[in-house]
């Protein structure tokens, strides 16, 4: 029988314990009958404003990522979205495709990642000439642009926004967003491109459309709308982008 609730599809979610975005932002975004049961990985440390901590904070994700998976597949989700946005990216194309074979060694439940769902959503709009904005330190600017490149996507600029812990994320206001949207911009981008799952998107990705003139991909929603895609669900979710809206 189907779940009462989640009655078109139960989605688990893993994200670090930190985040305090991708939960709420799903359950504005979801369709009615799906649901989204959170794992949380666990980071004991929340500092990333060096290399140092940042490699450590790589290295949590990874140790926690089996117990996260194996804890949240106890409630037989039919996917699982793996909210941890910069593992997926490290290491470029080859190191996606060991991250997601890893990860299927671990479950047979589908799953969907950050990379494969931009790249995904890049190929609905058509767009060669990338912006990307980041909220994770340094170390991670070489992967993400080497994920792109390799991807056959010119990454013009890539836009970071310093943010000394996992937890300030969260705490990065709309303006300072808006500013730097407009700053990758003028770089004469085609598209925008938003990683990190606990940077507070979605809503202001489809505003930021409307006035750029030009997509705007937010992770946690294109996510969703991957997996939504993959379910066979095909809600049209307007106030999130034209991802969800349109494709």
């Amino acid at each position: 029988m189907p779940d009462i609730l989640g009655y078109r599809a139960k989605m688990g979610v893993v994200v670090p314990s930190t985040n305090t975005t991708m939960e709420p932002e799903l359950y504005a975004m979801a369709p009615p009958g799906v649901t989204f049961h959170i794992a949380r990985l666990y980071l004991a440390q929340t500092a990333i404003g060096s290399a140092e901590a940042a490699q450590a904070v790589v290295q949590a994700f990874h140790a926690a990522l089996g117990v996260a998976i194996r804890d949240v597949l106890t409630m037989e989700p039919d996917h699982l979205l793996i909210g941890v946005s910069a593992l997926a990216f490290m290491g470029g194309v080859a190191g996606h495709r060991r991250f997601r074979e890893a990860l299927q060694q671990t479950t047979t439940v589908p799953l969907t990642t950050a990379a494969e769902a931009a790249i995904a959503a890049l190929q609905c709009h058509g767009v060669t000439r990338l912006g990307l904005l980041s909220p994770h330190p340094p170390m991670f600017d070489a992967h993400y642009t080497q994920f792109f490149r390799e991807s056959g996507y010119e990454v013009v600029t890539l836009h970071r926004i310093d943010c000394p812990t996992t937890l300030a994320i969260a705490t990065v206001d709309e303006a300072t967003i808006r500013t730097a949207l407009r700053e990758i911009c003028e770089a004469r981008v085609e598209a925008i491109v938003q990683v990190g799952t606990d940077l507070v998107m979605t809503r202001l990705a489809d505003e930021a459309e409307r006035w750029l003139g030009l997509p705007v991909i937010a992770v946690n929603a294109a996510i969703l709308w991957q997996a939504l895609r993959t379910r066979g669900l095909p809600d049209q979710i307007r106030g999130f982008g034209a991802l969800l809206r349109e494709h």
